[in-house]
């Protein structure tokens, strides 16, 4: 069995849970290898509907194991709430889920620094959904987090004090409320007792469960542009949503990887600051969100939207070696007469179709535009290729040519249902016998 990463070539929102959710049949296992409950999934399949934070789209096929990484930030509450939801729509988790030893727990002293700091930064914010991610991630790297493993220590609270002490300090700064010590200490012995059936050495059982052949499918959260290294720093998550991510956050090696496929959304959006050159601050921008239902799955907030920026995709596909794609939300272009595609920058005086590092250089970038015909036809229900509008085809065939990628699934709606398979030798050779069992998945 094959080993693959999915990872998001934007922003995030690129309709990664429905891709997940889509190829789970194919894997044996799902793991999410970076992020916090900052991250949202929607699947939809049927009249059923499912908004996932923490764990992966996977849980909902029964023969499918999910293993949270040690790459992951974790709040217990997020995690207990979304457990509980779960259960009471009738998924069976027990034996399948699995939160790696080694992954941090995000304290609330953790989202109460966050807020304070989005705060204190008012226009200059980084634009956080303020749930902590980056100040677990600080304390991780300075080496003073507390992780899984360590909820049941002895020695908990001596590990907790210096920790609590620092952030207090921070939050009196800010006028802010600090829990005490105490409370906090008590809290994490309760999460402890909760969590143990599901704390594992999730790197181990990995390894052990591809040595006996078995598929695991690597799940980035938000999208290569926000990454920690490579994206448009600072306007990004405090982890890596690369494909290297997938190695360090679950503690498998890089040759066990037999594949990237990217996820890339028809048109472009993002959620907070940071530089965005195809943003449309118009009435087309409002017309995508509002076609595309474009409202953040964590947050509610309402997404930034513009075309669809091949500069950036071509970026993100070279530095994840992305071989396959999955292109989201073409049904929301059906009713355009001309789509602008973004081919270049115009910086100054000069035009470069390279992704600045600078995110100064990005915000000065005029799009470089090459318009393509709309086909103004309805492509939801599109289960072949032929089937969609000619317009429509040639519009995938361009995104294949610009980013030198296959694009291998085309999704024109929310549902499992609505989704177009295009096969050839990559994609079988990735998917083997699993690929007649995704068909079936998609044609209900």
């Amino acid at each position: 069995m094959s080993q693959l990463i999915v990872l998001g070539l934007q922003w995030g929102d690129e309709g990664k849970g429905k891709i997940v959710d889509l190829l789970c049949p194919a894997f044996d296992v799902v793991a999410r290898y970076q992020g916090g409950h900052n991250a949202g999934h929607t699947v939809r399949f049927g009249d059923r509907h499912f908004a996932l934070h923490l764990i992966p789209s996977g849980i909902l096929h029964e023969q499918t194991r999910c293993v949270l990484g040690n790459g992951m930030v974790i709040n217990p509450e997020a995690f207990f709430s979304e457990l509980d939801d779960l259960e009471a729509s009738g998924v069976e988790v027990e034996g399948r889920l699995f939160i790696s030893e080694r992954a941090h727990v995000l304290l609330p002293l953790y989202a109460a620094v966050d807020q304070a700091r989005e705060r204190q930064l008012g226009e200059q914010a980084i634009g956080t959904t303020s749930r902590g991610i980056g100040p677990a991630y600080e304390n991780r790297a300075s080496r003073a987090g507390i992780r899984m493993c360590d909820l049941r220590s002895d020695d908990l609270e001596a590990r907790l004090r210096p920790l609590h002490a620092r952030l207090a300090n921070e939050l009196r700064s800010a006028e802010a409320e600090v829990p005490s010590l105490e409370s906090l200490a008590a809290d994490c012995r309760e999460w402890a007792a909760r969590l143990e059936p599901y704390v594992a050495d999730t790197g181990a059982l990995l390894q052990a469960w591809m040595a006996e052949g078995k598929g695991a499918l690597f799940e980035g959260a938000q999208g290569a542009l926000l990454d920690l290294d490579h994206g448009t720093y600072p306007f990004v998550t405090s982890s890596n949503s690369t494909a290297g991510g997938a190695c360090t956050g679950t503690g498998i090696p890089p040759t066990a990887i037999d594949g990237v496929m990217g996820v890339l959304k028809a048109y472009t959006s993002r959620v907070g600051g940071g530089p965005f050159v195809t943003e449309l601050e118009d009435e087309t921008g409002e017309f995508l969100r509002r076609r595309g239902n474009e409202f953040g799955t964590t947050t509610g907030r309402p997404r930034r939207c513009g075309w669809l920026d091949l500069v950036a995709s071509r970026y993100a596909c070279r530095l994840n070696g992305v071989a396959s794609i999955a292109l989201t939300k073409l049904d929301v272009l059906d009713e355009l007469a001309e789509i602008p595609v973004c081919v270049g920058y115009r910086i100054d005086d000069q035009v470069t179709c390279e992704m600045p590092a600078r995110s100064e250089d990005l915000e000065r970038a005029e799009p470089v535009y090459e318009v393509l015909p709309g086909w103004q036809e309805e492509t939801a229900g599109a289960l072949e290729f032929d089937d969609l509008p000619e317009r429509a085809r040639r519009y995938v065939q361009y995104v294949e040519e610009r980013l030198d990628a296959a694009v291998h699934i085309i999704s024109t709606g929310p549902r499992r249902e609505e989704t177009c398979l295009r096969r050839d030798g990559w994609l079988d050779g990735i998917l083997g016998e699993g690929l007649s069992r995704v068909a079936t998945a998609i044609r209900g």
